[in-house]
């Protein structure tokens, strides 16, 4: 199998991650610069046509974009550690807690970033409109996410799963916006970042 990804880029990332956690070192990676538009070729387009990263090419010649369902084939084909939940119950709150995080943490994030930033000009039609609304998101749900964090260690329950890797992602591409959750202000998910970097998916 290939695996297309990009350095720095989120959603790359979190596929990443789930690799290191798995423990998963057999896949061919084939890196795209993003900000060259690597992505845009048309040699790229032919394996994935909206120009997505990252791109999971299998040995059958069928391509998997989206990086949740990435990771849900590599759970498949590597089942321990699990993941995604053992039953349908934790499965449910796993893919509750995983959609809370992408749809309002790293969506938000990536408006702030993508349409505020100016290193982000060459590759996005900014909306400048947009840049303030995902930031003020951002900074709300990480707010209520450190609330979240004063009785649990992990995201969705009592273990590490997708969700943790989901936000540790969306942390990790908010340094562009040197942005990190303070000690004071934020201590719970602070605390939970440094027991991220600890684990595999912290290590490069």
């Amino acid at each position: 199998m290939k695996l297309y990804t990009a350095a720095f880029a989120p959603n790359p990332e979190r596929v990443l991650m789930f690799l290191r956690e798995k423990n998963i070192t057999d896949i061919e990676m084939i890196s795209m610069n993003i900000m060259e538009r690597e992505h845009k070729s048309a040699a790229y387009r032919k394996v994935s046509p909206f120009s997505q990263l990252p791109a999971l090419e299998l040995d059958d010649g069928r391509v998997l974009t989206e990086s949740r369902a990435i990771c849900l084939y590599l759970e498949g084909l590597h089942p321990e550690p699990n993941l995604f939940g053992t039953d349908f119950e934790e499965r449910a709150f796993i893919e509750m807690w995983d959609r809370r995080v992408e749809f309002m943490f790293l969506l938000p994030l990536a408006w702030w970033l993508r349409h505020g930033n100016p290193a982000f000009a060459t590759i996005e039609k900014q909306i400048a409109a947009l840049a303030p609304r995902g930031e003020k998101t951002f900074r709300f749900f990480a707010k209520w996410l450190d609330n979240e964090l004063a009785n649990r260690d992990f995201i969705a329950g009592d273990r590490f799963t997708v969700a943790d890797i989901t936000a540790f992602a969306s942390v990790g591409f908010a340094r562009v916006a040197k942005w990190k959750p303070d000690p004071d202000n934020l201590p719970n998910l602070h605390a939970w970042r440094t027991r991220m970097m600890n684990r595999p998916c912290g290590q490069k």
